[in-house]
């Protein structure tokens, strides 16, 4: 009794202290917990304060199970803002983490352009939060870095089995730099016993921090030299580490995903009202002798849907239909890879069929129809929808006029509530092209604006791609405003990946500023009308047209990642390209989506950090009416103080949570005691006073009990 009467103390006392800093809806989660298990109350803060700073956090770095994070409005450069954005829509899609608009809370992230990409390690509960995204920064995988510590992961390279992989050679380190190498301990970092992950989007490059040309990280299996320090999109154990971290279950915006290889075919159902049904196969004769999930690595090793329309009569059909969604978005996007080895008229139609209580024979829409000739390879589809009730998607087959050799195939099937790219750029035969080390140009493209544009690869270095975009004439150009304002272009090379989940798609965005003038130039504006500021080129076909200033990135991709991932599968490279108008992103008006994000509100007070300065590289903000420092937070060392002028060190902090430790533990026991004691004597002062009053045989049965 007296154990028990000590541990709820302590559960009691502790979560006084800490019941400020839990998020709503962590203590709504755990309310059950709290209330009637007071030992894993117990056992939970407890292990939770002894974690010090190792990624299973403490409730102080925490963002909470299932929470959102909350965002405040952000001041960066507006290709930033855009890539934020898609950096928060790759949360949604692969983890239960969400990002929405700051409202009224206290704790908040404040995005700014600051000297590099930079955040702190969790949540410091002292309300405005700075993350810096700078120059070079402005890519979904450094976005995706900043966010990971911001929700508690160090870097790869600092875990403490890291000397089993690397070698950090510390001669070549810049000066003043050698903290960012320092490794952790086990009581630190917990790497929630993964693997040593090369692939990890926390991992530093092999030229980090370098004072001269020589590498400062050396990885000790030589091929993964040119791995780390990716910063395409997270690796299978990034995922795995945050899913476990913040108990994820499911994603945000992810729907379904099929590659047909489970036998109840992802629970999909054949329909009884059509001619045929489709078959689950591994290979046709007349073509696929593949599925996609395993193109150009085996054959008949998997399988995909088949309708044989050979087998039918013209017009008639064979039906398959998905399993009920229940959206939370009012858009959606189905991805999915196609093979026609039928009849040039042979037709693949999607449907939609929306399921209301109204309507009891339901809604059947028609939302999308291929009638691509047969071609002998598998083609990727996207297919926009908009659905708001809860919805099955329908594959209709149907034979057309003239002799059918084998039929329609659908394979890798992925449903997300996110956007579908606006254009698809097709590269066949990759192989052949890279090795011509020639500079190869897409088709044109017209945006939801109608501005033409095209974006063409640079294949002339033996190590690296490079990607680039321009405008050109277009049909609407003589309608269209100029200098061509705010259209953020995104150019996704498609890793293809069966399942969207686990895909490193590698995007990259270029906007374009109205402002912005050709070099070594005043008065030229670089994306004005392509025919005032660009060169004259000829299409295959012949047309001549005007292509404006190229733009992009000369290190878009090294070819050693093209072959570590499926981005050229069966020699194919698919490039999606989508240019969506960001100019909204310029008001200081708070948008009401998810998918936007409130820009910052300039404020009146600004001109109060002109005076006053932090030192140790701090940033000054305004709070509360208020000059303010916000200090930087390393691994093991950091900065505190009225402006950032006191160092503190790891260590001295294990001292005081040490002491911390012991004090509370004291104080509960001491508490604890000075209660048993107080309700004993309070007890006995009871028991004497109802003696008096007892009979004897009452007496007698009490002595009979003790």
């Amino acid at each position: 009794m007296f154990l028990k009467l000590v541990s709820v103390t302590v559960v009691k006392w502790t979560l006084s202290q800490v019941s400020g800093s839990l998020p709503s809806c962590f203590q709504n989660y755990h309310q059950s917990i709290f209330h009637s298990q007071p030992w894993a109350i117990f056992l939970l803060v407890l292990e939770i304060l002894t974690q010090g700073q190792r990624p299973a956090l403490n409730l102080g770095s925490f963002w909470g199970l299932n929470c959102p994070v909350f965002v405040s409005s952000f001041s960066s450069e507006m290709d930033s803002k855009g890539v934020i954005l898609n950096a928060f829509e790759r949360f949604r899609l692969k983890t239960c983490i969400d990002f929405k608009p700051r409202e009224e809370e206290e704790d908040y992230i404040l995005f700014y352009k600051g000297k590099g990409c930079f955040s702190y390690l969790g949540n410091k509960r002292f309300g405005q939060q700075l993350l810096s995204i700078g120059d070079h920064c402005s890519k979904v995988g450094s976005v995706q870095n900043q966010l990971l510590y911001l929700l508690g992961f160090y870097h790869q390279q600092a875990r403490p089995d890291r000397d089993d992989y690397i070698i950090i050679m510390e001669d070549r380190i810049k000066p003043d730099t050698e903290i960012n190498f320092e490794g952790a301990n086990e009581e630190e970092l917990d790497s929630l016993n993964d693997p040593y992950d090369y692939k990890f989007v926390m991992y530093y490059s092999k030229n980090a921090f370098q004072k001269g040309t020589e590498l400062t990280i050396v990885e000790r299996i030589p091929n993964f030299t040119d791995v780390i320090g990716q910063r395409i999109d997270f690796s299978d154990y990034d995922l795995e580490k945050l899913n476990q971290l913040y108990n994820c279950s499911s994603s945000k915006t992810f729907m379904d995903s099929c590659d047909f290889d489970q036998e109840d075919i992802c629970g999909m159902i054949q329909s009884s009202e059509d001619n045929a049904d489709w078959q689950r196969v591994s290979q046709v004769p007349g073509g696929p002798d593949t599925d996609q999930t395993y193109l150009g690595k085996c054959k008949g090793c998997s399988f995909f849907m088949h309708f044989n329309s050979s087998s039918v009569k013209e017009g008639e059909k064979a039906v398959l239909q998905s399993r009920l969604f229940h959206p939370r978005r009012a858009f959606q996007c189905l991805q999915f890879y196609y093979y026609n080895g039928g009849n040039k008229n042979d037709q693949l139609k999607i449907y939609v069929r929306e399921h209301t209580s109204a309507n009891l024979n339901d809604s059947l829409t028609l939302v999308h129809e291929v009638k691509d000739p047969p071609i002998g390879n598998w083609e990727l589809y996207y297919v926009p929808l908009n659905v708001t009730k809860k919805f099955r998607v329908v594959f209709e087959g149907t034979r057309g006029f003239g002799t059918s050799a084998g039929g329609l195939s659908i394979d890798d099937l992925n449903l997300s509530e996110t956007q579908c790219p606006q254009h698809i750029w097709k590269i066949s035969n990759f192989t052949k092209l890279n090795s011509s080390r020639e500079i190869i140009f897409s088709p044109p493209f017209y945006s939801p604006k109608g501005y033409a544009f095209q974006v063409h690869l640079n294949l002339t270095n033996e190590d690296k791609i490079g990607i680039y975009f321009s405008l050109i004439s277009g049909a609407n150009d003589e309608y269209l405003e100029w200098p061509c304002p705010w259209q953020q272009a995104t150019v996704t090379l498609l890793d293809q990946n069966p399942d969207i989940r686990r895909s490193m798609s590698h995007q990259r965005s270029v906007t374009t500023d109205p402002f912005k003038k050709i070099e070594n130039s005043s008065e030229t504006f670089f994306w004005d009308k392509p025919s005032k500021v660009g060169v004259t080129a000829t299409f295959p076909n012949g047309t001549s047209y005007s292509r404006g200033p190229a733009f992009g990135i000369k290190d878009y991709i090294i070819h050693k990642w093209m072959q570590r991932r499926d981005f050229a599968k069966g020699d194919n490279v698919y490039i999606l390209l989508t240019v969506d108008d960001i100019s909204h992103l310029r008001s200081n008006k708070s948008s009401h989506i998810p998918l936007k994000m409130p820009t910052l509100q300039r404020d009146s007070g600004a001109d109060l950090c002109e005076n006053f300065h932090c030192e140790n590289d701090g940033v000054c903000v305004i709070y509360k009416d208020k000059a303010e420092c916000r200090c930087r937070s390393l691994k093991d060392l950091w900065f505190v103080g009225e402006k950032c002028q006191i160092q503190m060190f790891a260590s001295l902090q294990s001292t005081v949570e040490a002491l911390f430790l012991v004090t509370s533990f004291a104080v509960a026991v001491v508490a604890s005691l000075l209660s048993f004691y107080y309700g004993k004597k309070k007890y006995g002062r009871r028991k004497n006073a109802r003696t008096s009053n007892m009979t004897i045989e009452n007496v007698s049965m009490q002595y009979v009990i003790q």
